[in-house]
C-alpha cells in the first residue's frame, strides 16, 4: 500500500520540539541572509529573493509557533505509554492512540519511527529503521475479532514489494492457529496482545504495567479485563472481573 504523503506541518509536529528550533533557524539564515546574497541576471528573481528576506523573520516565527505543540505532544505520547498498567487498558485505546503507543514503543527501543496516519484500516501504520534495517508495521486494534490469516498474507504481498527486511504486525487480542501457521517461516513477526503488554513494560520510563499473571482469575486462569460498574454503590467505578463470567464470577 503507498505511503499517504505528510504535510511539512505534519512533520514538525510530530518530530521532537527542538527540531522546529532548528528548522526555524535555518530558514531564518537562508532565506533572510542567503538568498539575498544571490545575484542574478534577472532583476524579477533578485526581487523575488529580496521579498523573501523582508518576510523571513515571518517564517521563522511561524516554524517556532509549532514547538510547544510538538513538545506536548511529545509529551501526551510518552504519558500515555507509561500510563498502561493492564492490557485491559490498552484495548480500550483508540485505534490512532494505539498506533501512538507502538510507535513510542520501538522508539524507546532506539528506532527511527514514522508514523503513516492512513485511518483506522490500512496497511502500513509506521515504518521503523535502525542502522541498514527497515521494518514495516501494521497496528491491529480489533477489541473482539482475532486476527486472521488473511491479514498475514496481505502484509506478505506488501512485504515482498518493498524493500524491507521484516514484516510485524500487532494486536491487542490474538491470532488464528493458521495465521501463526502461515508467518512461522517467513520475515513476518506477530505480536499479540500479552506480548505488546511485555514491550511496553519493558520500556517504561516508570514501570507501572502489572505482570501478566496478576490479570489472571486466580480461580479459573481467564484472563481478567478492565470493566465498568453500572449500578449499586459503586455505580461508574472500574474493577477487573473474569472473562469467564457468569461461570466465574472473580472480580477484583
Amino acid at each position: 500500500m503507498p505511503r499517504k504523503s505528510s504535510s511539512f506541518i505534519d512533520l514538525l509536529f510530530d518530530a521532537p520540539w527542538w527540531v522546529s528550533l532548528i528548522v526555524a533557524a535555518v530558514v531564518y539564515l537562508m532565506i533572510g541572509h542567503l538568498l539575498p546574497s544571490i545575484e542574478t541576471d534577472n532583476q524579477l528573481i533578485n526581487m523575488m529573493f529580496n521579498a523573501f528576506a523582508i518576510n523571513a523573520p515571518y517564517f521563522a516565527i511561524f516554524i517556532l509557533f509549532i514547538a510547544p505543540f510538538s513538545y506536548f505532544n511529545t509529551r501526551r505520547k510518552a504519558k500515555q505509554l507509561d500510563n498502561q498498567k493492564i492490557i485491559g487498558t490498552i484495548r480500550q485505546l483508540h485505534w490512532r492512540n494505539f498506533e501512538e503507543l507502538v510507535a513510542e514503543a520501538y522508539r524507546r527501543r532506539g528506532y527511527r519511527v514514522t508514523e503513516g496516519g492512513y485511518g483506522a484500516d490500512g496497511g502500513i501504520d509506521l515504518e521503523l529503521r535502525k542502522s541498514n534495517e527497515l521494518i514495516l508495521v501494521q497496528c491491529k486494534q480489533w477489541k473482539t475479532q482475532k486476527v486472521g490469516v488473511n491479514v498475514v498474507r496481505e502484509m506478505f504481498g506488501v512485504l515482498t514489494a518493498s524493500d524491507a527486511d521484516t514484516v510485524i504486525i500487532i494486536c491487542s487480542g490474538r491470532f488464528t492457529q493458521q495465521a501463526e501457521d502461515f508467518a512461522s517461516d517467513k520475515s513476518i513477526q506477530l505480536i499479540a496482545g500479552n506480548e505488546l503488554l511485555s514491550l511496553v513494560k519493558d520500556v517504561q520510563t516508570s514501570p507501572k504495567v502489572e505482570s501478566n499473571k496478576e490479570t489472571l482469575c486466580p480461580r479459573c486462569g481467564s484472563e481478567l479485563v478492565e470493566r465498568q460498574a453500572k449500578r449499586g454503590n459503586n455505580a461508574g467505578n472500574t474493577f477487573l472481573g473474569c472473562t469467564n463470567f457468569p461461570k466465574c464470577r472473580f472480580t477484583q
